[in-house]
Formats: C-alpha cells, structure tokens, sequence
C-alpha cells in the first residue's frame, strides 16, 4: 500500500458527502474492498482507515484488557463513534453526521493524508492546529527524525 498523503479542500455536500483525492484513492488497496472505518480523531477531525488497515488495528484492540480502566474507555470510545462507509460510484463518502458535528464540519472540509488513514477536518480548525503548534516543523523535524534514525539503527 502507498502511503496516503497529500492535502485538498472539497466542498461536501448536504447529505454530507465528499469527494476523495483521486490521488488518495489511488492509495486503496483491492483487500479494503473501496470500504472505510470512521471514527473520532484524538484531535478535532474525523479519522478514516480502509478496511484493511483497520482490521489490523482490530487485532491491537482485541489485546487491549477490558478490565483497565484506560483500556476500556479508549475502546468505547473509539468504537462506539465507529461507523463503517463505502466510497459511492461517484468516489465520494459519507460522514456520518455526529462525525461531522464532533469536527464542526459543514460546506467545506479539509482532507489530510496520513500514512494508514485520512483525516477530514474543518478547514480553519486545522490551520488553527497547524498555527497553533508550540514548537516550530524545524525544531519537531529535527527530534523526530532524530528519533527515528536511533529507532533504524
């Protein structure tokens, strides 16, 4: 699978519906059968995983012990905002309302490709997020890749 990646702002229509990057959809592979798992995002956007990935995520879940508390109010909450989508003949898929309402998405939305998933946020939150960042991208490029590079070795 390539890695979803990219950004777009589309108009989403009154039943909720957008369209996604031809160059996102490219992404999908046969096995998530043009099917998406969305939920809630840890920040305010709404999470979208092809049914693939998700299912490997599944597996994570199923490790998880119910009888923690952390555990088990993650699972609830990721799972009970879960709701499964298929992309329409037109491409396009459907938020579920109460996804878009927790992101405060109406008219536009702005999609972000994010390696296993997409995100779909509403597009001045998301450069609120972007500008309101503590640190600067050279600063968290530098640690991260750092990070990253002593993880390879």
């Amino acid at each position: 699978m390539g890695f979803f990646k990219g950004q777009e702002t589309y108009s989403i229509d009154n039943k909720g519906r957008v369209n996604v990057p031809a160059k996102m959809r490219k992404c999908i592979v046969p096995e998530a059968n043009d099917t998406f798992i969305l939920t809630r995002g840890v920040d305010k956007c709404v999470v979208a995983y092809p049914l693939n990935e998700w299912k490997k995520y599944e597996e994570q879940f199923a490790k998880l012990n119910q009888y923690n508390d952390s555990d088990r109010f993650f699972l609830r909450m990721i799972l009970s905002w879960s709701e499964e989508e298929e992309l329409d003949a037109q491409q396009r898929i459907s938020l579920p309302k109460r996804l878009m309402e927790f992101a405060g998405i109406e008219g536009k939305v702005t999609i972000v490709g994010m390696i296993d998933h997409i995100e779909f946020w509403q597009p001045e939150e998301f450069e609120q997020y972007i500008n309101g960042q503590q640190q600067s991208y050279q600063d968290v490029a530098a640690q991260v890749m750092v990070k990253s590079a002593s993880i390879s070795a």
